[in-house]
């Protein structure tokens, strides 16, 4: 599947790891995102270096493609979150499943890191745009954060692909 030719008009994936901590997870997530044709974002801290073996490693020989944007801290990206499209926060206090959202040609999906989620402070500044992926009910309280980057991005191509906004593969 490719995306139609580049304008204003032509869909536009970012996805943000806020705090992220695990290296593997942010490789995997990079992985997804050049699947997806999506640009990840990275807001520090970090717990790890990104010169990390580890995170070559798990992004394997993709990791340079990846080329993502690290941002000092989320003030830094908040200001310019607006450039990148409209926003949607990922937790499992999210009053809407990603199922029920509909993702615009535009769009940024935020995470939190992988003990905590999102930093409480953002969780209540975008309460309206807090998203969950539905589970069935079970013991399992979360989904690894490379796991729901792919859930939510590709429900996001999913959702493009039938109002027509990426072509035929």
């Amino acid at each position: 599947m490719t995306t139609v030719p580049a304008d204003s008009a032509a869909p536009a994936l970012h996805i943000a790891l806020v705090h992220p901590e695990i290296h593997w997870n942010t490789g995997n997530a990079g992985r997804t995102c050049l699947a997806l044709g999506a640009r990840l974002h990275l807001v520090r801290p970090l717990g790890f270096a990104l010169t990390a073996r580890e995170v070559e490693r798990a992004g394997l020989d993709y990791w340079a493609s990846v080329d993502p944007v690290v941002w000092a801290g989320w003030d830094e990206f908040a200001a310019h979150l607006d450039d990148f499209g409209e926003a949607y926060f990922f937790s499992a206090e999210g009053g809407r499943s990603v199922w029920d959202v509909i993702f615009p040609a535009r769009v940024v999906l935020v995470f939190g890191g992988e003990s905590a989620g999102l930093p409480a402070p953002l969780r209540t500044r975008y309460a309206d745009r807090l998203v969950r992926i539905p589970m069935t009910p079970a013991p399992v309280r979360s989904l690894n954060l490379s796991t729901s980057v792919a859930v939510a991005g590709f429900e996001v191509r999913r959702q493009w692909r039938e109002r027509g906004l990426l072509t035929p593969e």
